[in-house]
């Protein structure tokens, strides 16, 4: 066999195996689900469960979606890589969801294109790097606005001014990514930067994104309500005020904050530098952020 339709012969392998995996994965979530039901007392730790999710934020959306009044049935995730790892693929082949992928890399969204699901399920990809100027338009120009089902915001840089952006769509539910690195007491957030990156931000790179509390304040603006944050301590959950109840409750920010405990730091040499949280946040106080209470820069130095 030549060395192309060997590497052919062995990738088709390895597709074939990677659908195998999803299958299982979504069998077990199946069940895991079954077990759970809704939500309990407006708590969402005791639904966290992992099968397409990074931490467990699969269990916490199917908790939710069960004890609220979804209208719409669409999601959108920005942020999601090649969307093997994301918060919204559960919805997709357990629920029968539609959506609309987003993503910076070109490579990306190729291998979504490749995979079964885009054929499978009504779900629509865009190849573009989000800024709080085009967010919009992305939107409006796959066809989805109005009310939706959930949005998943995770960019791991501007996420707070992305979200703060959107008009024009209204979802029941929004996950966010926060960086616990900044506390549960202070609102702050990195500058906008149109081009920001994670990497080329910082060399630590975890200088990025938004405290819960920032998240927290901006919510209330738009109308929703912190109902809980996941045990990793990094994904927070945002329902619609209008569609809370005795089971999906508001919860505060110092009430729902956790404390991440992964270590994910870098040195300049671009190793893991496995710093404490006392550390992390030393490095952080150097660096710029606006608190979003006041709209003030704190200046920090670079």
């Amino acid at each position: 066999m030549n060395p192309l339709a060997w590497f052919r012969a062995v990738s088709a392998q390895l597709v074939d195996l990677q659908s195998r995996i999803h299958k299982i994965q979504e069998a077990l979530g199946r069940v895991e689900g079954r077990q759970l039901g809704t939500l309990s007392g407006g708590s969402v730790f005791a639904h966290q469960y992992r099968v397409f999710s990074q931490w467990g934020e699969d269990g916490i959306i199917q908790g939710l979606i069960r004890s609220i009044e979804v209208p719409r049935k669409v999601f959108i995730e920005f942020g999601v890589q090649n969307y093997t790892e994301s918060n919204t693929r559960f919805l997709l082949v357990n629920n029968n969801w539609a959506g609309l992928l987003i993503d910076g890399d070109a490579a990306h969204i190729s291998y979504i294109k490749s995979d079964p699901i885009y054929w499978q399920h009504n779900l629509k990809v865009e190849n573009c790097f989000v800024t709080t100027d085009n967010i919009n338009d992305i939107f409006q120009r796959n066809g989805i606005y109005g009310e939706i089902g959930l949005l998943s915001v995770d960019i791991d840089g501007n996420d707070y001014w992305v979200w703060k952006s959107i008009t024009v769509v209204d979802p029941a539910i929004v996950v966010v990514e926060y960086n616990a690195r900044f506390g549960k007491e202070r609102a702050v957030t990195v500058p906008y930067d149109p081009a920001f990156t994670r990497g080329a931000a910082h060399y630590s790179n975890i200088y990025y994104g938004a405290s819960l509390k920032a998240f927290c304040l901006l919510a209330e603006d738009k109308g929703y309500a912190l109902v809980g944050t996941n045990q990793a301590g990094n994904n927070a959950f945002f329902v619609r005020r209008d569609l809370l109840n005795d089971k999906v409750r508001e919860v505060s920010a110092e009430e729902a904050y956790t404390q991440n405990q992964f270590r994910e730091s870098r040195a300049e040499s671009g190793e893991l530098a496995f710093l404490s949280l006392e550390e992390e946040q030393r490095l952080l106080e150097s660096l710029p952020l606006v608190d979003v209470a006041t709209s003030a820069h704190v200046p920090g130095a670079q």
